[in-house]
């Protein structure tokens, strides 16, 4: 896809300071897109992350807020729309911090709290952006799950419910939204490498990595490129899906 195809179009990137965020933020700036770093409290990493694009000929502008507090979100796209205009693409990669603990020892705040603030999240920034989709009759959201949800782990219990949740949410919305011209799907990585799974460390990397067919687990650039097919034009007629970028590790 090339860079007048995504026609300069404002995408803002949730949690996008670091990790696959930040890879999505940079290849879409790399197709022409005005890109929006979102970060919480990582402000210099989300300064690097636009320097980087910056210096890579590409438009982009960091945008501090908590994506679970009303005030702040709708203060941030008012930011994004002084700056850049109304967002037309929203990639929702924020990190909701959750308890990695098995049924028997995890309690209902904690399982119940993730469940609360990862849908409390991704409504607050889709409420947040769709006036100014509808208005221009054209809109892209993409949120990111988890093979989590039709695979299970141990421990996982609060991600994979939460993001289970998430991605069924995004078929409603996807269905109440497609007349407008806004499409709604999601991307469901495996393993990734990130600091996330470098606290694992390298046995559970490896345990993986055997498990998918492709014999490794995904880095972010490989999740951002199924990412931005999502965000951009070709993908105009898809909406309502779940891609699995997991190298195999669940097929459907």
């Amino acid at each position: 896809m090339t860079n007048v195809q995504q026609g300069g179009r404002v995408a803002l990137i949730t949690g996008a300071s670091r990790g696959i965020g930040a890879a999505v933020a940079r290849l879409l700036a790399s197709r022409g897109m005005r890109v929006v770093v979102n970060y919480r409290s990582s402000r210099d990493e989300a300064d690097d992350v636009v320097a980087s694009i910056r210096s890579a000929g590409g438009r982009a502008m960091a945008a501090q807020a908590d994506v679970r507090d009303e005030p702040a979100v709708l203060g941030m796209v008012e930011q994004i729309r002084g700056a850049m205009g109304e967002v037309e693409v929203l990639v929702h990669s924020a990190l909701i911090p959750y308890a990695i603990k098995s049924f028997d020892e995890i309690t209902w705040d904690e399982l119940g709290g993730k469940l609360e603030e990862e849908m409390r999240a991704a409504f607050l920034m889709t409420k947040a952006v769709v006036p100014g989709m509808t208005t221009r009759g054209y809109g892209r959201i993409v949120y990111l799950g988890t093979v989590l949800s039709r695979r299970p782990r141990p421990g996982m219990i609060a991600l994979g419910t939460s993001k289970a949740a998430l991605s069924q949410f995004a078929r409603f919305v996807a269905q109440e939204l497609g007349p407008r011209g806004i499409t709604v799907n999601v991307v469901a990585p495996g393993p990734v490498e990130t600091t996330i799974t470098d606290v694992f460390g390298q046995e559970f990397k490896q345990r993986h990595a055997a498990q998918t067919v492709l014999g490794r687990i995904a880095t972010p650039d490989d999740v951002a490129r199924a990412v931005a097919f999502y965000a951009g034009d070709d993908s105009g007629f898809i909406t309502g899906t779940t891609a699995p970028v997991n190298g195999g590790l669940a097929m459907d």
